[in-house]
């Protein structure tokens, strides 16, 4: 079928990623259009989560407008619809050293990613002996425990556009990005900044900012920005405080549906897929029980991250947000 022609001064269609919609509203800028998708492990969840797309939204903008007060470049513009905001537009480009002397606004290819204490992808590793503790600052020969407070933030990085993230040695990453050392610190000084500023919000609701991922670009100047989205539930990972102080780990972020499918083998046959070169197993949908419960994640931790309840702008099927054209 032949795409419909987009009617001048009409929002193009550019690309979808794994839960957003990107349109091109001008040369300088886009919208995001999130939708109610959810992925995991690099994999598209054949499901939809109800007002999933709508939390999204308003709490990466939620967010933003912290950075703003933080006085932190970033490209959010505005809200443009309860799924939807407007951003500075920026070049993507895998390669960015092929822009020359990079007269543009450009995003640099990399996951940022700062951990505050042990789980995720970093329990894994511990687990798997490919990780010592005092390589993050335990002493040696220290029982690092799940849920163990790290010593100091831990700093990783990982490819972003690549089919599935890469973790990258430092000095790889610098040279993928064309950045510098001094531009490195100053992305995690940011990050920093931006993590203890949501702390002192989120920890008095009752929730702990456990680890967490950004992006960034370069203006021309040099000057860092944060762009995409950052601080919900698919980013980033929070625990219950109540729970965490009681020794039990109350997950309020994406490792829940993650969960699921460790629990039901999925994972494991991914990762032996992945690690053998084979054809990589369909991720299966969640059961429908599931898909409600996790709505109800989404929704409970907007309202605990924005100190806002939850009064959903848009239909819970995503009616409204459009689609490219057929």
């Amino acid at each position: 079928m032949v795409p419909r022609a987009t009617p001048p001064g009409a929002p193009k269609y550019l690309r979808r990623g794994k839960v957003k919609e990107v349109w091109e509203l001008s040369p300088s800028e886009l919208e995001f259009r999130f939708t109610n998708d959810i992925s995991v492990f690099d994999k598209h969840i054949p499901s939809e989560i109800p007002h999933k797309g709508e939390t999204l939204a308003r709490t990466s903008a939620h967010w933003f407008e912290l950075c703003s007060k933080l006085g932190l470049p970033h490209h959010f513009l505005e809200l443009s619809g309860p799924t939807a905001m407007r951003v500075r537009r920026v070049r993507v480009v895998p390669k960015p050293r092929s822009l020359g002397p990079k007269p543009v606004d450009y995003l640099v290819p990399l996951e940022f990613i700062v951990r505050y204490y042990v789980a995720g992808s970093l329990w894994d590793r511990f687990k798997a002996g490919k990780i010592r503790p005092e390589a993050i600052g335990f002493p040696a020969g220290r029982a690092v425990q799940y849920g163990d407070v790290l010593p100091e933030p831990m700093f990783e990085v990982t490819t972003k556009l690549e089919p599935v993230d890469r973790p990258l040695e430092w000095p790889e990453a610098l040279e993928l990005a064309v950045l510098e050392t001094a531009q490195k610190e100053e992305i995690r000084e940011a990050i920093l900044k931006i993590d203890a500023a949501m702390s002192r919000e989120v920890e008095p609701r009752g929730l702990l900012h456990v680890d967490g991922k950004k992006e960034f670009a370069v203006d021309p100047s040099g000057q860092l920005m944060l762009v995409d989205t950052f601080g919900t539930a698919d980013e980033d990972r929070f625990w219950d405080r109540g729970a965490f102080e009681r020794g039990r780990f109350v997950e309020f972020s994406k490792e829940f549906v993650r969960q699921h499918y460790r629990t039901t083998g999925y994972f494991e046959q991914l990762q032996k897929a992945r690690e053998n070169g084979g054809e990589e197993p369909p991720i299966p949908a969640l059961p429908p029980l599931l898909v409600d419960e996790v709505s109800r994640l989404y929704t409970t931790v907007f309202q605990r991250l924005t100190g806002t309840a939850f009064h959903p702008l848009a239909a819970p099927d995503g009616a409204g947000v459009s689609r490219p054209p057929a």
